[in-house]
């Protein structure tokens, strides 16, 4: 299962994701997004969890949870939109 985590202290890695989300499970994969130019944190990142009922523990307990002293966001990833350049619309 694929989930949000936003509302993230700039200065938190991907490391620190992975050490809070495997107090509920295991973890296959975590990526803090980054500005593609200076690197820095965007404030939000992906974490999976293959086993979907510690996923919904976790995304339970960690939403609105202070990591850093701000208020994690967390919920299911929903899936990327394309972006159709035909019609000018997602």
């Amino acid at each position: 299962m694929n989930i949000y985590v936003g509302n993230l202290d700039y200065k938190v890695d991907e490391n620190d994701l992975k050490d809070i989300f495997e107090e509920y499970g295991s973890v296959s994969e975590v990526k803090v997004i980054t500005d593609k130019f200076s690197g820095r944190s965007k404030g939000f990142g992906f974490v999976t969890m293959n086993d979907s009922a510690e996923a919904k523990k976790a995304m339970d307990e960690l939403n609105g949870a202070t990591l850093e002293n701000r208020e994690m966001a967390v919920n299911e990833a929903r899936e990327k939109r394309q972006f159709d350049n035909n019609r000018r619309r997602y």
